[in-house]
Order: structure tokens, then C-alpha cells, then sequence
């Protein structure tokens, strides 16, 4: 499939939802709800929609909440601290959708050809020793979060793509592999281009590959909440997920159109600026909002077929149980594709 009519038929659905599906409900004002979030630019979409009304025109008063990995924002949802998250698929995101406690309900973030990616990363001491390609992971320790993580699922591709055998250190917080791989305590690591590309800048890695090579079309974020939410809370839903879009369409515009220019993309900066790279000067942190500009699914749309190949990767490795696409995910809310 071509980037061009990949990105066509995006744009499509993401139109076709927006007129349909993701209306924004008549519901209560002001209703106070809660989202999950990290500090990534690839989670602009929910910082578009509370800086610029969209969730308030759907009748909701969001609060942010923010994590530093994806399984804990998944216990939240499933205990009702959260209502709405963003976030890639782990193996206790699939284990809570055994249990009735959680459903995907739409895509946010995804691999497109043409677009910049992910990268796969080195340390300087591997990539010293060696280590200047994918093809070179054998035996190599790959950084991640946690077991069933998505850096667990893309590293296994990744590997499993080369035909190489290499471990897997769990480090919980993005913030610990960022400082194991600096250190060399691991040799590779794959993340969003806002993060690799500085750390790349710095000397201390490299960037050694792109995700995109070996999973073109990868779902990288998902919309997910509660089973009660998505059963019983249909207007709540469409709701955020009406405002959710249309701070996917602001983004997508504006970082990757650039219907607004230069001036646009520096009032889009500024914006994400209040949320992601806070420690730093706009100036300093500018440059890596930039160069994290991926895609975002256009209605909140889901490559149902990239969540099936994650689920199956999750069952083949026994990190989960047998669960079903069904269980999984609630394909009411958008349009899916694959």
C-alpha cells in the first residue's frame, strides 16, 4: 500500500467519523472526567483537546493524569482512577481485557511509510563494538520497560525479523532505559523519534534502524477505557473521543501539513511545550517537538489488523491468555481498518 493511499484513506475515515460516529453527544456540561497520558508528543492530541476546548465542547472537564509507562495506565483504567487513556498495547492491558475490566476503543499513534519513525537505537559502547545495524543484535540486550511491553513486541520483531537471538532488561521507567542505554548498561533500545533523535544529537547513541522497516504499519498507541465505560457510557465516550479527534486533526495540520506554516507549527510548540519537555527552555525543547512528529490516526481510527498481530506476538509468547480480538476491542466507536 502506498503512503499516499494509505494517508487518502485515513483522511476518508477520519471525515466519515467525524460526521458520524464522533459527533459530540448531548450530554451533561462539565463533566469530570480523567485521562491518562505520558509526556510524549505522540499524546498531543489529548493536550490540543484541553488547551483549546475540544473536550469542554463535548461536555467534559478533563484532567490530566500522567504516567511513565503503559501498564500502569491500564491498572488505573481498569480501577476507575482513570476513564480515557492513550497508550501502547502490554501484555497487563491484554490481561485486563481477559477479565472484562478494559476495552480499545479506537488508534491514535502509527507507523506510515514516509513518515519519521521510531528508531532503533545503540549504545556508543556497542555500537563501538559492533552493533551498527539490526542485523548485529545477536546476543545483544535490548532495553524495555517491562516484560509485555511494547518494547518487548517490537524488539522480538525486530529480532525475529533478522533471524537473531538477543535478551531483554526490564527497567520500568523510560527515564532508567534512557539512562542504562547512555551508560551501557544495555546495548539497544527502540523509541519515538523525539526521544531517540536528542539522545542520537548527544553522541552517547545511535540510531542504528527504523521500527518502520520491520512493522510498516504499526499501531503504536490505542485509545483505550473501561468495559463499563465503553458499555454503559456511550455518550461519555463519543465525547472524548469527538474532542480526542479534533485535536488529532489540529495536530496532524499543523505538524504534518503544515497548513499553518512556520507560524502555526511555533503556536503547536508552544502548546505541547506545557506538557512535554517542561524541564527545559522552549528554544532547547522546540527541536525535539519537531522531530517527534509522527501521524496521528485521523478520527481515531484502528489497524485492527496491527492490534491482532500484537495480541497473537503476546498469546505465541505466553504472556497472555487465550483472548480473543472480541475481548480485546470495542469496534463501535471508530472506523477500523486491516
Amino acid at each position: 500500500m502506498t503512503h499516499m493511499n494509505r494517508r487518502h484513506a485515513l483522511g476518508l475515515m477520519g471525515a466519515a467519523a467525524a460526521a458520524s460516529t464522533l459527533a459530540a453527544p448531548a450530554i451533561a456540561a462539565n463533566r469530570k472526567i480523567t485521562v491518562g497520558a505520558l509526556r510524549f508528543t505522540s499524546h498531543s492530541a489529548s493536550f490540543i483537546g484541553v488547551e483549546r476546548g475540544y473536550f469542554a465542547e463535548a461536555g467534559l472537564d478533563v484532567e490530566l493524569k500522567f504516567f511513565q509507562a503503559a501498564q500502569p495506565m491500564a491498572v488505573a483504567i481498569a480501577s476507575g482512577d482513570v476513564d480515557y487513556a492513550v497508550t501502547a498495547i502490554s501484555g497487563g492491558l491484554i490481561s485486563l481485557a481477559d477479565k472484562g475490566a478494559i476495552k480499545v476503543i479506537g488508534g491514535a499513534l502509527s507507523e506510515e511509510p514516509g513518515i519519521d519513525g521510531q528508531k532503533i537505537l545503540a549504545s556508543d559502547a556497542a555500537f563501538q563494538a559492533g552493533l551498527t545495524s539490526p542485523a548485529q543484535l545477536g546476543g545483544k540486550t535490548f532495553g524495555m520497560t517491562t516484560a509485555g511491553s511494547s518494547f518487548h513486541y517490537m524488539g522480538s520483531k525486530v529480532a525475529a525479523a533478522e533471524g537473531v537471538e538477543m535478551s531483554f532488561k526490564p527497567l520500568q521507567k523510560v527515564g532508567a532505559v534512557i539512562g542504562a542505554l547512555k551508560s551501557g548498561q544495555i546495548d539497544a533500545w527502540s523509541i519515538v523519534p523525539h526521544i531517540a533523535k536528542p539522545l542520537a544529537g548527544s553522541g552517547a547513541v545511535h540510531i542504528i534502524g527504523n521500527i518502520s522497516d520491520y512493522l510498516p504499519n504499526y499501531q503504536v498507541t490505542t485509545v483505550f477505557t473501561s468495559s463499563k465505560n465503553a458499555s454503559d457510557e456511550a455518550d461519555m465516550t463519543k465525547g472524548f473521543l469527538a474532542g480526542f479527534s479534533k485535536g488529532v486533526d489540529d495536530y496532524n495540520s499543523t505538524m504534518i501539513d503544515k497548513a499553518g506554516g512556520d507560524e502555526g507549527v511555533n503556536e503547536m510548540v508552544d502548546l505541547i511545550h506545557k506538557y512535554v519537555y517542561t524541564d527545559r527552555p522552549r528554544e532547547k525543547a522546540a527541536p525535539s517537538i519537531i522531530n517527534g512528529t509522527m501521524r496521528l490516526n485521523p478520527g481515531a481510527a484502528l489497524n485492527s489488523a496491527s492490534v491482532e498481530d500484537q495480541l497473537n506476538w503476546f498469546k505465541s509468547e505466553g504472556l497472555v491468555g487465550d483472548v480473543s480480538m472480541d475481548q480485546l476491542v470495542d469496534t463501535s466507536y471508530v472506523k477500523t481498518m486491516g
